[in-house]
């Protein structure tokens, strides 16, 4: 099979850095974008230099206009699309009625309907080729929420509700779509999460896993699709108690949320989608 043709949204820092640096050792051809032209262009080097080849595209996911000319773009450039990722996004802590109305909007407008877009525009090119892969970055709080972070949480089951629709309406066919779920990762994303959150948050609690961990097991996913990806693997006995016992596991993630240290406002400045 020839190297496959990976479009990732948010491909500028973070999971989406690492995911497309990853591939690249495998010769594969990376169209990313983001907002920031800069970063594109430096993610876009490392690209080359890994092994792969890169097609940065400054777009905005929540623009239906910009993930349409994005998949288009990529097909211009390397003739068919293999693989959407789906990764821009942000979060805010908070307890629920300290969470404004426009910041839970905002969260939808880039969680949501950011991976909403780009599913949408990558799907007709899958039908047309009679194969494809949707990869969405979710998070193991869209599997079971924790304290502060209700809004980003709803988000995240948001997306993992379209990625089981989705999937049992493709079933049988070529085409994929994983949900990806990892834990508290390392990135530029605690950054703009207290920047959106108008101040600091304590400091997140639990399991870890590397943005480079979550890349790899992104990797073994489109090797190998399946419909859930964990790559912290112990995540998933959550998930299960989650399902048995709700009542107990409300007292168990206790322990892992982060608490915001003052009120959450709005703070005016743009989230980071890449």
């Amino acid at each position: 099979m020839p190297p496959r043709v990976i479009a990732i949204t948010g491909g500028s820092a973070g999971i989406g850095r690492a995911t497309a640096l990853r591939l690249a050792r495998d010769g594969a051809s990376i169209a990313l974008c983001a907002r920031r032209a800069d970063k594109l262009e430096a993610v876009a080097a490392e690209i080359v230099k890994a092994g792969g080849q890169a097609l940065p595209v400054v777009a905005d996911v929540t623009s239906e206009a910009d993930m349409s000319a994005f998949v288009a773009k990529t097909v211009e450039r390397f003739g068919r699309l293999d693989v959407m990722m789906c990764n821009a996004g942000f979060g805010i802590y908070g307890a629920i009625d300290e969470i404004t109305p426009d910041q839970m909007k905002k969260l939808m407008d880039i969680n949501y309907f950011g991976t909403y877009y780009a599913t949408r525009a990558a799907l007709p090119i899958f039908r047309r080729q009679q194969r494809g892969h949707i990869i969405i970055v979710s998070s193991i709080a869209g599997k079971r929420g924790v304290p502060y972070m209700g809004a980003y949480s709803a988000t995240k089951f948001a997306q993992i509700g379209m990625a089981e629709c989705l999937r049992a309406e493709v079933y049988g066919s070529d085409i994929h779509v994983s949900v990806l779920c990892p834990v508290s990762t390392p990135t530029e994303f605690t950054e703009v999460m207290t920047r959106e959150t108008g101040g600091p948050v304590t400091g997140a609690l639990g399991p870890r896993q590397s943005a480079e961990e979550v890349a790899e097991a992104v990797a073994r996913a489109i090797e190998h699709p399946i419909p859930e990806i964990y790559p912290y693997r112990k995540s998933r006995a959550l998930v299960i108690l989650n399902a048995l016992a709700p009542g107990l596991t409300d007292k168990i993630v206790q322990r892992f949320g982060r608490k915001p240290v003052r009120r959450a406002t709005l703070s005016g400045s743009r989230s980071d989608r890449g």
